[in-house]
């Protein structure tokens, strides 16, 4: 099962006058088999996570096979992967995709637990956020990885 949501009007510039500045616009793949956890993400990172990148795409995933799917066939910024999912974790989903894509997307993997670090380092995520998810750490992983 896959959602996706246009979250942006299309236009790339924020500011206006001889000061503008450019944004980057970015898509953002999200799994979690909960929609609940998939909402309070989209929500908590919001259509903005920085003031230079603006997330134009959403794409959710509620199944592991959806996401690789997706990452096959699609191209993403960002992938987003909650890693308490069930019955199969995104840090698995993460390590299987580190391995198989080329040139894999940048991955934040949302952890049990702050001391679930390790784990995210397990599974090759650039990224680990401990949930209960504090949005602006989320916003902060997501920005940063998107100007890589």
């Amino acid at each position: 099962m896959t959602a996706t949501h246009d979250t942006h009007d299309g236009s790339s510039t924020l500011g206006a006058g001889a000061g503008e500045s450019s944004a980057r616009g970015i898509s953002v793949l999200l799994y979690s088999s909960d929609r609940a956890v998939r909402d309070a993400v989209r929500v908590g990172v919001g259509d903005s996570p920085a003031d230079d990148v603006i997330i134009e795409r959403w794409h959710e995933c509620a199944t592991p096979d959806a996401v690789l799917m997706a990452v096959r066939d699609d191209s993403f910024d960002v992938l987003v992967l909650d890693g308490e999912a069930q019955p199969y974790g995104g840090m698995g989903i993460s390590r299987q995709l580190k391995n198989e894509i080329f040139q894999c997307p940048p991955i934040v993997v949302l952890t049990g637990r702050a001391v679930d670090g390790w784990l995210a380092t397990w599974s090759l995520a650039d990224a680990a956020v401990p949930r209960p998810v504090d949005p602006r750490r989320l916003a902060t992983a997501v920005a940063d990885l998107a100007r890589r």
